[in-house]
């Protein structure tokens, strides 16, 4: 009975922990490097205006780049987007930038430096490694790497895709099945991420927002009330359910990215690449959740659905708040 209760000060723990937080704060800052002449270079960066890494004095810049008049800087969606125009003496390549803020951050930033004369790069950096160099990586393998990374993680940083993925996991019973709806949930956020991050497809974010939340309470709920022999909508048909919410999904990744930015010339290169990282992120989820249900059957085979059970009301805890803070936001 001791280990019951700790298991469930741990649930009330996980079901207040992430209230603190919007369930999407896969939020970088973005730089962006780009040569418009000869030694002439515009530099834009955005971050969110909650963060330290707005701030006018926050960009390291290359050694052999001056910068030229006063920054312009406007309030865009939550963000602070600052622009300001270069003048560089020779190639970027093997100087050094970076953001002097980040090390003191949770978050990661991208940088895009685009040269006339030779390849765009994609370069990541992180609070560990604020600073960076310019090299001469192969554009779509640095591109590929970045984003595939930053897919993993929003899967797994973005609260409230992850509880979706892991109701799944508790609501069905069968690793097959489970494999096969969380496939269909990722086709369906695949199709609505790419239309509305190419302009083809657009729903304002703060009703799907709060109807993400509404479809991780409609699972927590079919979690609680299954029962033996009774077999509900989400249990005969979990990959049209699992389809059509994630094609909302969809949407919330689309967001983020947006959030994040897209290297252009490579949308269709990080476009792939993201959804490789969310489904990798994915598969991760799955197979931790499984592994722990299958230690609970056979170890402790009674708690399993107790411990179900009340996994499933702090999923809906958490989501219901998201929910009404969605809605009053």
């Amino acid at each position: 009975m001791r280990l019951w209760r700790l298991g469930w000060a741990a649930l009330l723990w996980l079901a207040l922990f992430p209230t603190s937080a919007h369930a999407d704060e896969l939020r970088p800052a973005y730089v962006e490097l780009t040569e418009q002449a000869a030694g002439q270079w515009s530099l834009l960066w955005k971050a969110s205006a909650n963060s330290r890494l707005g701030q006018t004095g926050s960009i390291i810049l290359p050694e052999n780049c001056v910068a030229q008049g006063e920054p312009s800087r406007q309030f865009s969606g939550g963000n602070i987007l600052t622009s300001r125009t270069l003048a560089c003496d020779g190639r970027l390549e093997g100087q050094r930038i970076g953001l002097k803020a980040l090390e003191l951050s949770t978050t990661d930033a991208l940088v895009r430096v685009a040269p006339l004369q030779s390849d765009m790069q994609t370069l990541r950096l992180t609070p560990d490694a604020p600073v960076t160099l310019i090299a001469r990586p192969s554009v779509i393998s640095n591109v590929a790497a970045t984003y595939t990374i930053i897919g993993i993680e929003h899967i797994l940083l973005g609260f409230d895709h992850l509880l979706f993925v892991l109701a799944l996991v508790l609501l069905l019973k069968g690793g097959w099945l489970v494999a096969k709806t969380v496939t269909a949930f990722t086709i369906a956020h695949s199709i609505t991420l790419v239309g509305s991050t190419l302009g083809y497809l657009s729903l304002p974010s703060q009703p799907v927002e709060a109807v993400i939340a509404l479809s991780i309470v409609f699972l927590a709920v079919e979690i609680v009330k299954a029962r033996s022999g009774d077999i509900r909508l989400s249990e005969r048909f979990p990959w049209i359910v699992a389809f059509l919410f994630g094609l909302l999904h969809g949407f919330g990744f689309a967001g983020a990215l947006a959030e994040i930015g897209l290297p252009q010339g490579d949308v269709p290169m990080a476009l792939l690449t993201f959804n490789l990282g969310v489904e990798i992120g994915q598969l991760v989820i799955v197979a931790v959740g499984l592994a722990i249900l299958a230690l609970i059957r056979k170890f402790q085979g009674q708690w399993l659905q107790p411990a179900k059970t009340a996994t499933a009301y702090g999923i809906g805890i958490i989501a219901t708040y998201w929910f009404v803070e969605r809605m009053i936001a």
